[in-house]
């Protein structure tokens, strides 16, 4: 099985020498072939070969967007849309070269709608920059992956986040968008309303394309009230098993916990180190509720005592926003606290997901073979919907190693599917994970294929990832 496929594509250098030639005509300086700029839009978060592209569009608006693809699908030219490159399995890598469209001037918001909870905004805005300009109006946007990521890429891998338990991802908050398709034409997808039994739901088939189907112009997302009182706090298990049972019982009692994220022993270390916290070396879980005041004391009541009866220690509870605010920064901040442990080393990053029933057993096998294989590999989780991530940190230039962490990774996604859950949760499939989705989907990769060919007959949009190109 080969995990990290990263084999270069087929180019066209007359080709690509003709798109970069009419998109300076169309659009000037928008579009850059310099080295610098060609190595930042390829990957900065994962440890896949970097594959450059050709040159580098700063789309501004629709029309540049369309010309862009209008171009390419002239010649056969590859496009990988660009948010912010904290993607984590090479989505934008290129590798047949091709167009990098970079989305970070088309970051406006275009529309929000306090009264129907929703916000329309262009691909490049991040969820910060949103959350931002939404404080005055009480709503927040509460999908939060741990960078800060673009709203067009979220939308792209299908993202979540610590809120997800209570939230959901983006598929269950993206409501409609625009979607520039393989001819240069632009489809709306969706509508404000908040259901609909119109057609086909094309929505839902862009969000988690990973940028194999079409580029996003605009994307209209559901809202939330900001709760009126929030409340978390931390708790410490005497194994990551005891720590996964509570979780278990936290979600199968239907305590509306927001956020639930589960530390092993190592990742405490890690953040203690990084982030100036001081929390005893245990596997740990990260909690937060949202609600009134008397709905936020009774779940966390509630939760005191099913972390006692699995032998949790005392729950460390505060509703101080700067104490909570420093909780959750160290817990978005997981990833560079993994890579400071070792930063001589290269880190892997993966995730699974598995039903909540498996938890448990899941999670507990996997720390037993990070043990077994003397792995330094911290374990962090958005524990709530059975979502768990590893930073696998090894030596790169070791061929040894590196086939020891592989053949780990290959344990971990069969574990999970072995469990009834997917190779991944949130960080999609781009080159890294292809072997595991053919394992996984089964017959249903073929109609993955049908749908590809039929919405881009060219294969322009993001080649080589999601799908193998020579199948």
């Amino acid at each position: 099985m080969v995990l990290r496929d990263v084999r270069p594509g087929v180019r066209n250098e007359a080709a690509v020498a003709a798109v970069i030639e009419a998109l300076r005509g169309a659009l000037g300086d928008k579009l850059q072939t310099g080295q610098a700029f060609r190595e930042q839009h390829t990957h900065t978060t994962t440890y896949l070969t970097r594959q450059l592209p050709d040159a580098v569009v700063f789309v501004e608006n629709s029309d540049d967007v369309k010309a862009v693809v209008r171009a390419c699908s002239e010649h056969g030219v590859p496009i990988i849309p660009f948010g912010t490159g904290s993607s984590l399995e090479g989505q934008v890598n290129a590798p047949s070269g091709g167009i990098s469209i970079d989305f970070s001037r088309m970051n406006r918001i275009l529309r929000v709608s306090p009264e129907d909870l929703d916000v329309t905004v262009e691909p490049g805005v991040t969820r910060e920059q949103l959350n931002v300009y939404l404080r005055d109006t009480g709503l927040f946007f509460p999908i939060d992956p741990g960078a800060n990521a673009s709203i067009g890429g979220m939308t792209a891998t299908r993202a979540s986040g610590t809120n997800a338990v209570r939230y959901g991802t983006m598929k269950d908050n993206v409501l409609a968008m625009t979607v520039v398709t393989a001819d240069g034409g632009e489809i709306a997808t969706g509508s404000r309303a908040k259901k609909s039994s119109a057609g086909y739901d094309l929505t839902r088939l862009f969000v988690g394309s990973e940028g194999t189907l079409g580029v996003f112009t605009s994307i209209t997302l559901r809202l939330q009230g900001i709760p009126e009182k929030i409340g978390g706090g931390v708790c410490a298990f005497p194994s990551v098993k005891a720590a996964c049972d509570a979780v278990i019982m936290t979600i199968q009692m239907g305590i509306p916990v927001a956020r639930i994220e589960l530390l092993d022993e190592v990742q405490i270390r890690a953040c203690n180190a990084y982030s100036g916290l001081s929390y005893e070396e245990k596997p740990t879980l990260f909690l937060e509720f949202h609600g009134t005041d008397q709905t936020v004391t009774l779940q966390s009541e509630q939760f005191s005592m099913i972390a006692e009866e699995c032998g949790g220690e005392s729950f460390r509870w505060t509703a101080d926003a700067q104490e909570r605010a420093k909780l959750w920064k160290a817990r978005h901040d997981a990833y560079w606290a993994a890579r400071a442990l070792r930063p001589d080393l290269t880190i892997l990053a993966t995730d699974v997901c598995v039903p909540i029933s498996q938890l448990a057993d899941c999670v507990a096998a996997t720390h037993a073979d990070i043990v077994e294989n003397d792995f330094l590999a911290p374990i962090v989780g958005h524990a709530g919907d059975g979502n768990f991530h590893l930073s696998i940190l090894f030596n790169d230039k070791d061929p040894a190693d590196v086939a020891r962490v592989e053949a780990f990774v290959e344990r971990l996604n069969r574990r999970a599917l072995a469990c009834g859950g997917t190779c991944t949760g949130e960080h999609g499939i781009g080159q890294g994970k292809m072997s595991f989705l053919e394992e996984e989907a089964g017959p249903a990769l073929g109609l993955m294929r049908t749908i590809k060919r039929a919405v881009d007959p060219k294969n322009i949009f993001n080649p080589g990832k999601i799908l193998r190109e020579s199948a």
